[in-house]
């Protein structure tokens, strides 16, 4: 199946955006008639035939809906800090996007060594994933945010709050303190880690610190394994 991508579905068509318009007619050679499978990002299925088609234009009439296409019953959301390299941040959303992940949050900590980047650049790179991988949920992608800010969000009520940090061998493997089919938000920190103060914050607000393991992993990686190991425990 080739999953294409376009918030704009409304009565019965769907419209392609220019860069994927051209996709279907100049990469793929779609024509008139073909039949299409599309999402909107929101967990609609949709497939329908192509009524119109021109080098940077598509339209689809709409023939069969599925809603809530392969929902999760948790809700991941991950708050991490912006690599350095941005490479290693892109590589991230790319990777967890294919794992599933709800909604991810650039958290500029205390030793950030990045605090801008371009967020327009970020959510294309989730459409790709998300079409690569078949899904129909488009991570949420938040704007970047100081750490004391994001501390003072109102986040849900029922969601586990965890932190995962280094050098602490009193805290639990995040394996062992997540509950299974719990919503969840997870700090991850930058390259030099959170400091003190911020871990001291983070527990003040009611999240505990997990541990990722013996290995020592750089931001991107801890990221991974946060994401991976939330949803093996939800498939055993």
């Amino acid at each position: 199946m080739q999953l294409f991508f376009t918030p704009h579905i409304q009565n019965g068509l769907a419209i392609l955006e220019e860069d994927e318009a051209r996709h279907a007619a100049q990469v793929l050679r779609k024509k008139i008639g073909d039949i299409m499978q599309l999402t909107d990002g929101k967990g609609n299925l949709y497939e329908g035939d192509i009524i119109e088609l021109g080098k940077k234009t598509c339209t689809i009439g709409i023939k069969k809906t599925i809603e809530a296409y392969n929902k999760r019953d948790f809700y991941l959301h991950i708050a991490i800090a912006p690599t350095k390299n941005i490479d290693r941040l892109e590589w991230f959303l790319e990777k967890a996007t294919e794992i599933g992940i709800d909604e991810i949050t650039l958290l500029i900590c205390k030793r950030s060594e990045r605090t801008i980047v371009k967020h327009e650049r970020l959510k294309g790179i989730l459409i790709s994933a998300m079409k690569q991988s078949l899904k129909t949920y488009l991570p949420k992608l938040n704007e970047a945010i100081d750490f004391q800010r994001f501390m003072n969000k109102e986040l849900p009520q029922k969601a586990q709050k965890l932190i995962a940090y280094c050098n602490d061998d009193s805290i639990k493997l995040l394996s062992a303190e997540y509950e299974k089919g719990s919503d969840c938000v997870i700090l991850i920190g930058p390259e030099g880690d959170f400091t003190e103060a911020e871990v001291g914050t983070a527990f003040a607000q009611g999240f505990k610190g997990v541990s990722l393991g013996k290995s020592r992993l750089r931001t991107e990686t801890a990221g991974i394994v946060a994401c991976h190991s939330v949803h093996l425990i939800n498939e055993l």
